[in-house]
């Protein structure tokens, strides 16, 4: 069944000017409010900026502070009508008064944080219920940065170090919260240079495509198989499903692990990607002629 509502997934470290968890070395050519991707989140969303929004900050260790950064940002761009929802436990996810709420947004935006707190807290509630069922049916937006964007699919990356990825065991895999099959999503991706983490996660299920989201940098995914690049920067797809040979069965805990042939995409704003087909299709922007 093709899902009614639109998701976007963010690699984290939005550029806003003010962000809280903008903490990396970003580009001096992203201008958040022109090339932004909250401006996508809203025009994309059914009732643009009267839309209801609800900031969900379980992910973060700081989410007073996350939240007050989201309704300030989306208030320069004359969003006003957004909550913020810090559903710190399971009870909370089941709570009647925080359904209504979810209930009644037209956007539910995932903060950055920790992606398994996102997944232990909601999996299984009223409210992954309710949100499943919207994602279905309705026109719903649902969006999510870092965390948000990386507990988004079925299969969720929840632990491993960069350096050492490509050791047998050291990336750990878990069930998401599942608005999309078939993907799994790492973020901050170019900063923290995580391929090596992406490479595992594609070499032990190549049939799952691996998504790394560049910072401000995020994928919109409509009629939940069409991927647009949205943002700044980049997003690169790992596709195992070409794979011919991975040691990864062979070798013990700890040992690195080898892969051939596998296939690697890059991908920047206007570039689309049809998981039903696997074909990516690059956007070629008119030349500027300079007189």
């Amino acid at each position: 069944m093709t899902p009614k509502g639109k998701l976007i997934i963010i690699g984290g470290a939005i550029n806003t000017g003010s962000f809280t968890e903008t903490t990396f070395g970003l580009p001096l050519n992203m201008n958040f409010f022109e090339r932004g991707i909250l401006r996508r989140i809203t025009t994309e969303s059914s009732k643009n900026i009267a839309s209801r929004f609800e900031i969900i900050t379980t992910a973060s260790l700081i989410p007073e502070k996350v939240g007050i950064e989201y309704v300030n940002a989306f208030a320069q761009l004359d969003v006003h009508d957004v909550g913020v929802l810090n559903i710190a436990s399971r009870e909370l996810a089941n709570d009647a008064e925080n359904c209504a709420r979810v209930m009644a947004a037209d956007v539910i935006i995932f903060t950055g944080g920790d992606q398994l707190r996102l997944s232990s807290i909601f999996g299984g509630t009223q409210i992954h219920r309710i949100l499943l069922e919207k994602y279905q049916n309705e026109a719903i937006v649902i969006a999510g940065t870092s965390a948000g964007a990386a507990a988004s699919s079925k299969n969720m990356i929840y632990q491993g170090s960069s350096k050492d990825a490509l050791l047998k065991g050291e990336v750990k895999i878990t069930g998401g919260l599942g608005f999309i099959d078939g993907v799994i999503v790492d973020t901050h991706f170019v900063q923290r240079g995580r391929i090596g983490r992406l490479l595992y996660a594609a070499a032990s299920n190549p049939g799952i495509l691996g998504i790394g989201l560049g910072e401000d940098t995020g994928l919109y995914i409509s009629n939940g198989n069409t991927m647009e690049a949205i943002g700044s920067g980049i997003i690169i797809l790992v596709d195992g499903r070409n794979m011919t040979d991975t040691n990864l069965t062979d070798v013990e805990m700890g040992q690195p692990v080898s892969i051939s042939n596998m296939t690697v995409h890059s991908m920047s704003a206007g570039d689309v990607y049809d998981l039903n087909l696997h074909q990516l299709t690059i956007h070629h922007p008119k030349s500027i002629s300079i007189d």
